[in-house]
Formats: C-alpha cells, structure tokens, sequence
C-alpha cells in the first residue's frame, strides 16, 4: 500500500525485552526447504530482497499482499491462510495482538533488531506496552500533498479539504480510519476519540464535503497529484517525497491541527511454527543493507538508525522522509477502538461511500 534512521548496541534491545519478559523459543535450525508465508502491504518491500533471503538461508517465502489494514485484516481472519508473518498498521497491530493472534519475540535473538532506534521502541509502546510482540518496520505521517502552482499560497491546515474554495479539486484517501483522522483532527478532536457525538460529528462533515471530492483512492492520489489532476490529495509522507520527486512544483505538509503519527510493525503470528526461520526473516529486514535497499524501494521513514546515519543531507532534511520535531507537536499514534466503536465507524464509512 505505501510505495518507497548510527546502529544501536542489541544489548539495548535485549534490555527491553528482558525487563518486560519477552519469551520466545528460536526452534528448529531453518534449512532448504523451509517455508514462511508473508502479509504485507502492496509495494511495501523490495522484491529482490525477498530473492537475497532465500539465497542467503534456502528459506522460501510466499508473498501474499492487501491494500488497506482492514483489507488485510479480513483476509487474515478469514482462516484461508495461514500466516507466519504479518506487517500491518498500529492500531491494526494492536488489534491483532489484543485477538491472542500474535505470539511473542525474543529480540534478543535478533542481532540486528538493534538497529531499530530507541524512540521507535518507544513509539511502538502505544500498541506493543513491553515491546514483546511489534517489530517496527517504516513509520511517518499523513498530511497534504499540493500543487503550488494550483493553490493560493502555502497551505497549513486542513481546512483546504472543507471550506469549499478547492471543490473538485481535491482527493481523500479511500481508507476510514484515515479519512476520519483528518476530520477528527480539523474538529479539534483526538483521533482516538470513542466520543459518539464527535464521530457523528466528523461523519456529518464528510458528507458534506463529499460533493467536493474529485476521487477516494489509495495508492493513486500521488500520481493523480502529480499528473495535475487535481490540486491537493491526502498522502501518507513517504508518497509525497516521491511525488515532488516527479514534480518539483509539490509541497508537502503536516497541517497544523496535527495528524496520525504511524507506525507499521510485523509480528509473528500465533500460527508460525517454525519461529526460528520468522526471526531469521525479521532480523535479515534490520540488518543495514537490506534495510537500506527497502527504504530505497520505498522512501517512507525507516526507523533503522543504522540507515538514517548514513543517509545524505538533502533526505534527511526532508520532512517527508524525516519529519520535523515542531511539526509532531499535535500527532497522534492511532490506537484500537473497542468494538461498538469499531461498529459506529464501520456503519458511518459505509453511509458515506454509499451516498
């Protein structure tokens, strides 16, 4: 689904893990033959990756991709297949684990998990509280993609999307949990809230917005933006980086009433059997060069030290791929709703893209 952070010591990892008494048994040493069934997003690892792991251990992976977290989700549950590893979204993660489908990791088994920055570690504590389940793998924002030669000056908030002045001009992401972000965000609400009356208010809002919406979509509001077809879109970070890359006229921006500060993390699911080959698959994702080659593939914000120390000035200057402190000040990492709440936005989403 989304398309293109100096190492640590792994006594750091062992250290969180050991506190928090994170199990996990190693197995079977993995050999020719081995088998592990991977979900991830669309576009979200680079493919000859895939061919350098099973060159390096004779471990095959089956690769199987969705588009959306609840997409992937479904597909999950439907028992159709049997998972090892899962990459999904926060709160989706969170989900998941709170199910009893994940089971747990020693990183301390994983040299190169300590890559991973401690402040990621930290992040990943609001879905994962004793980092024993969640290995993060990208994070970022969502914010605004804009054409500047379409618009009237800089822009800073989301009421670009509401306030009519862009009307058939704009496209919103074809994703609930995202398009109820921003308008929970632009209310002044928390986009965690269980409040009721806000989630109606924000369904409200949307549904008079949507006559202004030229298209909901996913992975095509980039292109879309950078073909001028329309003068704003909702992209996640790592897409706007790629997009001014095409069109030099594009600017990105996290508005000012704050947005989703996301996460996405594997975990092995409570289906894996051979957990050794899992860990050998997550750790090979940490090491620096194969880190490296993804966020190349990808270009969202790794949070591999190891690959953030190494990057160049212009990328690391860049608020798509390394987002400003100033500019997190009002995001949020989105957390699991319970499941009456669950039940009201799905109700809502379906209200608004039946209209």
């Amino acid at each position: 689904m989304r398309s293109r952070i100096l190492s640590l010591l792994c006594v750091l990892t062992v250290a969180l893990c050991s506190v928090s008494g994170c199990a996990g048994d190693p197995g079977k040493t993995p050999k020719t033959g081995d088998v592990l069934t991977v979900f991830n997003y669309s576009e979200y690892l680079d493919p000859e990756m895939l061919e350098l792991f099973t060159k390096e251990t004779g471990i095959e992976v089956k690769y199987e991709e969705a588009t959306t977290p609840e997409e992937l989700y479904t597909k999950y549950k439907s028992g159709g297949i049997s998972y090892d590893l899962v990459c999904s979204s926060d709160y989706m993660i969170q989900r998941l684990i709170s199910e009893g489908e994940a089971q747990k990791i020693d990183f301390s088994l994983m040299p190169d998990s300590g890559n991973i920055g401690k402040r990621f570690w930290e992040m990943s504590r609001s879905l994962d509280p004793d980092n024993c389940y969640a290995l993060p793998y990208f994070w970022g924002t969502i914010g605004l993609l804009y054409d500047t030669t379409k618009v009237h000056g800089k822009i800073d908030s989301w009421d670009v999307l509401f306030n009519g002045e862009y009307a058939n001009d704009i496209i919103m992401q074809d994703s609930m949990r995202d398009t109820f972000m921003i308008t929970l965000k632009y209310l002044g609400y928390s986009l965690n809230t269980a409040d009721e009356e806000q989630i109606r208010e924000a369904a409200d809002l949307l549904m008079k917005q949507k006559p202004d919406v030229e298209a909901y979509l996913v992975d095509e509001v980039r292109d879309e933006i950078v073909a001028g077809n329309a003068a704003i879109g909702v992209v996640y970070s790592g897409e706007a980086y790629l997009g001014k890359e095409y069109n030099p006229d594009l600017e990105y921006v996290i508005p000012k009433e704050g947005s989703n500060l996301w996460v996405d993390s594997w975990i092995m699911t409570k289906n894996c059997t051979n957990t050794d080959a899992a860990m050998k698959f997550l750790d090979f994702l940490c090491r620096k060069d194969v880190a490296e080659a993804n966020f190349e593939y990808i270009y969202y914000s790794t949070p591999n030290e190891a690959v953030i120390e190494d990057m160049d000035a212009e990328l690391k200057n860049d608020p798509a791929v390394v987002p400003l402190e100033e500019s997190l000040t009002n995001c949020e990492v989105c957390t699991q709703y319970d499941p009456k709440i669950t039940a009201l936005y799905n109700d809502l989403w379906k209200e608004l893209k039946a209209e």
